[in-house]
């Protein structure tokens, strides 16, 4: 959903800070996007290109998590994003006669999160880069057709050799940091064994009471296979993923300072993707949506009346409190859940720091294992 932080917005996104009085949101998310393109209803999503980036909106995101486990059992879980902030609204002249970018001209600003988690352990890296729109190449980028998204060697792209076929259907994801430790990373391959989901209305998620939003697709049947590296140990390992796309100008409310996302994978088959914004809701309280998927991947959007989320208990993570258990109420399926993060140690040290971690999901009243899947909680 609402991947991470769109730090990029903090760092170079604002054009100064707000009045006095005044706020735009958590990570400037909120701030007024004039020259942009805005996400709104009746938008429709083509395939394959809006696998591609949108520079006529400020800031997008690819993002994956994953639960995965070793040989022996052992759970891993891991995060790779990259994130696009453009620095100006792109020029009112058409393609054709707009002057050639001239070097070191840039207009789009990348940033990239990785990180691998196992047990108590949590490695985090981050990587910078820039780029002109009308380069198809160079540090950082995207490309729709054969699908390709990168930040130096860090990079998701096709393992299908017909350009003529679906080439997001089967990527590839490659990514290493040296580190003190002895270096983490991954290399995986994603199968798709389901369909692309829309959320909210054929696309467009609402994110306040107000109307701000974006729009946002998954492809939450993932099938992931491959290598992961942590401390220098590589270990092969298998699982599922969850990989979100979303793009926008105004994001939020000037309102809301942050949220909590769940991506679920149920064992009965069903996935539920769930967030909550503190601020922009009706009356002034919180604003919430997801979607009910099912085994097949059709999709239910939730209102914001059809599920609630509750904190139960908190973890004391990176010197503040961090709700690291929930409970998730969703009626109209029956469904009255606890989803919790067996560790706590979660914490993005990035930029604009967050907490984004694996979490495991049950039966509120009868404590039976029903599935698991990712957190993600900023503003805190």
């Amino acid at each position: 959903m609402l991947p991470g932080l769109l730090v990029v917005l903090a760092l170079v996104g604002c054009e100064g800070e707000p009045p006095s009085g005044e706020t735009a949101g958590f990570a400037g998310l909120g701030e007024a996007s004039d020259g942009f393109v805005q996400a709104s209803p009746g938008m429709t999503l083509r395939f394959p290109e809006d696998h591609g980036p949108h520079p006529d909106t400020r800031i997008e995101w690819w993002y994956l998590t994953a639960n995965l486990r070793d040989a022996a059992g052992e759970p891993l879980g891991l995060q790779w994003t990259l994130f696009r902030q453009a620095l100006a609204p792109p020029q009112e002249a058409p393609p054709e006669e707009r002057p050639a970018p001239a070097p070191w001209v840039a207009d789009q600003l990348w940033m990239a999160h990785m990180a691998v988690s196992r047990g108590a352990t949590h490695r985090v890296a981050e990587r910078f880069a820039r780029s002109h729109s009308r380069q198809g190449d160079g540090q950082a980028g995207a490309v729709a057709q054969p699908f390709r998204a990168w930040l130096d060697d860090w990079r998701l792209e096709s393992r299908v050799d017909d350009p003529d076929a679906d080439t997001f259907e089967r990527l590839t994801l490659v990514a290493h940091q040296d580190d003190a430790h002895g270096g983490f990373g991954y290399r995986l391959a994603l199968t798709a064994e389901g369909p692309l989901v829309l959320h909210g209305e054929a696309g467009f998620s609402q994110k306040t009471a107000d109307g701000q939003g974006s729009m946002y697709y998954s492809q939450p049947f993932w099938r992931i296979e491959g290598e992961v590296t942590l401390d220098g140990e590589t270990r092969e390992v298998s699982g599922r993923g969850w990989l979100d796309r979303e793009w926008s100008s105004q994001l939020l409310g000037p309102e809301q300072a942050g949220w909590d996302w769940f991506s679920l994978h149920l064992a009965s088959g069903h996935k539920l993707m769930a967030f909550q914004l503190r601020g922009g809701g009706a009356d002034g309280g919180d604003y919430r949506s997801g979607t009910w998927i099912g085994p097949t991947g059709e999709p239910r959007a939730l209102a914001p009346d059809e599920l609630a989320l509750t904190p139960l208990a908190t973890g004391r993570v990176a010197g503040r409190e961090l709700p690291t258990r929930w409970r998730l109420e969703l009626p109209a399926q029956g469904l009255d859940l606890v989803v919790e993060a067996p560790h706590a140690e979660r914490w993005m040290a990035t930029s604009v720091a967050y907490w984004e971690g694996e979490v495991v999901v049950r039966d509120r009243d009868g404590d039976e294992a029903l599935g698991e899947g990712y957190l993600e909680m900023t503003g805190y």
